[in-house]
């Protein structure tokens, strides 16, 4: 999906995780890439760390392909430090994501680190 009238600038890094569901639900994986600096990290779980902008694009395309949805969660305000900022969301299963957002040299936010479950 090609899809990119979603692909807003994103000035506060609230809205990452609410675009990061909706563009997977719509399947729009260049859209869910495109909430993460070059050379961002995920944290899997267990060891599993995906590095840079291919490697998640690859994942987030199998998450797409496989027709799983991302739950949404209830979202805690982001803390906010200067440039940087930790998102959190709290997952129906109980699950706690991190990740922490940069802001870019244009005003925009740019996810850096996401770990997916801290619990």
């Amino acid at each position: 999906m090609d899809d990119t009238a979603d692909r807003k600038p994103v000035y506060d890094p609230q809205q990452l995780e609410p675009l990061l569901v909706s563009r997977q639900h719509a399947g729009d994986v260049d859209g869910m890439t495109a909430l993460f600096e070059p050379d961002a990290v995920i944290d899997r779980g267990g060891g599993n760390l995906l590095r840079g902008k291919e490697a998640i694009r690859s994942y987030y395309a199998e998450i797409v392909a496989s027709g799983r949805k991302f739950a949404v969660g209830e979202q805690r305000p982001a803390l906010v430090c200067g440039d940087l900022a930790l998102t959190s969301t709290r997952l129906p299963d109980g699950d706690v994501t991190s990740e922490v957002a940069r802001r870019q040299r244009d005003g925009t936010w740019l996810w850096v680190i996401d770990r997916y479950s801290v619990t």
